[in-house]
């Protein structure tokens, strides 16, 4: 039956009823064409001639009527005259010209990037990528070869390998920093479409459309990106410092029963000593002298105030070694950071020795929220 109608039949054509198949081969009993037959070639496709292996004629989008005279290549690998009306055998391959949009690529393995701030980086991408024929000879050649239905997910996969081994370079040869590859995907997409359809120029295949959907770097480098954004943001560094001190303030009083007083204590004498710092250099406004007579006398000498008396300076024996001297106001700080507790031994000028932080009366104040040393287990 499938002689007898073929016999009959003499219109090739190929309506295609599928989205993934580049290369369909006109099934025909013995590929036997009659002479006058008529061959349909819609938009978007080609028909190639192929005869004994061999091709012969290349058809673009129209209407032909198959004879000698516009046959001429096969005409001439058969020998044929003028007027010579008989079947003849051929292969009649249809190939879509049409972009196949839905190629989906991606990063199986890190890429490892130099970048000029952050040193050498891995790096992971995906995209979109569309393909064409553009040269179905060579597709047939290359890579259809006689598969009667040569389907895009058997050039798919290449296609994906070759997009990967080309992705470092064009990264690389971008000279694109790592903060700005965001801003610039459609230019490495336009780079790396050209130099694909360059190394696919063998094949018959371009790459008109590539896109790049995301690239993403590591958990630590983003974690590295977020802090540097973050010190950015704040500015300087000394003022940021002060306003989390004093932020600190209210949250530590607000919890006393977590050592929150002498934290806030220590917190807030750290503060005024960095504002002082900052203000060194100038001046404390000084109280206006009252205006004086117009023949000032002499005042006495028991108008005089004394000299204000010098505030201990204070050592801590921490770790088996001497730290200081410090004032009462950096010691609530050392309070603080648990330098300072009851068992440390301290000195200052006027002791015969060094004591117990709890045995001197003057730190009594200090010490008063710290509580004693644990007692012994068993």
């Amino acid at each position: 039956m499938d002689r007898i109608r073929g016999e009959f039949i003499d219109i090739i054509e190929w309506t295609d009823d599928g989205r993934d198949t580049i290369v369909w081969r006109f099934p025909r009993y013995g590929n036997e064409i009659k002479m006058g037959a008529r061959l349909v070639v819609r938009e978007s496709q080609v028909a190639v001639f192929v005869n004994e292996g061999r091709l012969a004629d290349v058809y673009q989008p129209g209407t032909y009527t198959l004879s000698t005279q516009n046959m001429p290549v096969l005409s001439t690998l058969k020998g044929w005259k003028h007027g010579f009306e008989s079947p003849f055998k051929a292969e009649v391959y249809f190939v879509t010209t049409r972009q196949f949009t839905d190629f989906k690529w991606g990063t199986q393995n890190p890429v490892i990037l130099r970048d000029a701030e952050f040193g050498m980086v891995r790096v992971r991408a995906f995209g979109t990528f569309a393909a064409k024929v553009v040269d179905a000879a060579a597709l047939l050649r290359e890579l259809a070869g006689t598969d009667p239905q040569f389907r895009t997910e058997e050039v798919g996969e290449h296609l994906r390998q070759l997009i990967v081994s080309k992705l470092g370079s064009a990264l690389g040869s971008a000279g694109v920093p790592l903060l700005d590859l965001a801003a610039r995907q459609d230019g490495i997409g336009r780079q790396l479409a050209d130099a694909l359809t360059q190394e696919l120029t063998s094949t018959g295949i371009a790459v008109p459309r590539f896109y790049i959907e995301n690239i993403s770097v590591p958990p630590e480098v983003e974690a590295a990106i977020d802090t540097r954004s973050r010190m950015g943001i704040t500015g300087n560094l000394d003022d940021y410092a002060k306003l989390q001190a004093a932020d600190a303030i209210p949250l530590a009083a607000a919890n006393p029963g977590t050592g929150g007083d002498a934290l806030g204590l220590g917190v807030g004498m750290a503060l005024g000593q960095r504002v002082v710092q900052s203000m060194s250099g100038t001046t404390t406004p000084s109280a206006p002298a009252a205006q004086a007579p117009a023949q000032p006398a002499p005042a006495p000498a028991a108008d005089v105030p004394p000299p204000l008396p010098t505030a201990p300076r204070w050592f801590l024996a921490v770790a088996g070694r001497q730290q200081g001297p410090y004032d009462e106001s950096a010691l609530a700080g050392q309070v603080a950071a648990g330098n300072l507790t009851r068992a440390t031994l301290v000195w200052r000028s006027g002791q015969a020795a060094w004591q117990p932080a709890d045995q001197v009366p003057e730190l009594a104040s200090l010490l008063a929220d710290v509580p004693p040393p644990l007692p012994p287990q068993g």
